[in-house]
């Protein structure tokens, strides 16, 4: 009998674990799912959405990367960046505050062709003053990004 207890009781116990993954899948895969702003001193979440098998370097702190990006308000999915209807990706200097401190920070230890999904908090985005008129203050913000190449003292890796 303690046996068919033990039993009953890891089975509820696995049902329980697939249900909070499932729902977790199901909020990943929900891009524009219309979701509460961050606290604003929340941390930065960072999921890889793909990456290559090989990578022979990651990106780091210094190196002049140019990636595509959509970025959206967490809130209502509404994008109001992208480089890729313009197809011109942007380019920069990561680790320069050249860009917010949320990809300073999230955009480190990439790979080329790697693409993560960054959701900001706004004390790593614009703050509570935001970026008017298309990003209110305290707006946390999601990113989908794709590293397209990196270049280190002025070679292309």
């Amino acid at each position: 009998m303690q046996l068919i207890r033990s039993l009953l009781l890891a089975l509820a116990a696995t049902a329980a674990v697939v249900v909070v993954a499932t729902d977790a899948d199901a909020e990943a895969a929900a891009p524009t799912a219309t979701k509460e702003n961050l606290p604003a001193d929340a941390k930065l979440r960072i999921g890889v959405k793909f990456r290559p098998a090989e990578c022979a370097h990651k990106s780091q702190p210094g190196d002049r990367l140019s990636m595509h990006y959509t970025g959206s308000l967490r809130t209502d999915g509404s994008v109001f960046d992208s480089s890729l209807p313009r197809n011109q990706p942007f380019d920069f200097t990561l680790g320069s505050g050249q860009v917010i401190k949320g990809w300073d920070q999230g955009l480190v230890g990439m790979c080329v062709g790697e693409k993560r999904k960054l959701t900001i908090p706004s004390n790593l985005g614009y703050g509570s003053h935001g970026s008017p008129p298309k990003i209110p203050g305290g707006a946390t913000l999601v990113f989908d990004v794709e590293l397209l190449k990196i270049s280190r003292n002025n070679e292309e890796l």
